[in-house]
C-alpha cells in the first residue's frame, strides 16, 4: 500500500499487524523487554571498556614517542 502512493492506509496495516503480532508473542515481547536493560548495560560497559582501552592506546604513543626520542 505504501508503494502504491497509499500512505495511511499502509501505515494503518502496519500498525495492525505489528499490534496482532505483539499480542500473539506475549511472552517474546516481555522477555526482550526485560532483557533489554541488560543489553544497554553491557553495551555502556563495553563503550567504557573501548574508552580505556584508547586511553591506553595514546598512553603507549607518548611513552614510545618519549623513549625512543
Amino acid at each position: 500500500m505504501l508503494l502504491l502512493g497509499q500512505r495511511r492506509a499502509g501505515l494503518v496495516a502496519a500498525a495492525s499487524g505489528t499490534a496482532l503480532a505483539l499480542l500473539d508473542q506475549q511472552e517474546t515481547v516481555r522477555w526482550w523487554w526485560n532483557t533489554l536493560p541488560a543489553i544497554s548495560t553491557t553495551c555502556r560497559a563495553d563503550r567504557q571498556v573501548q574508552g580505556t582501552v584508547d586511553e591506553l592506546a595514546v598512553q603507549r604513543d607518548r611513552l614510545r614517542q618519549v623513549l625512543y626520542r
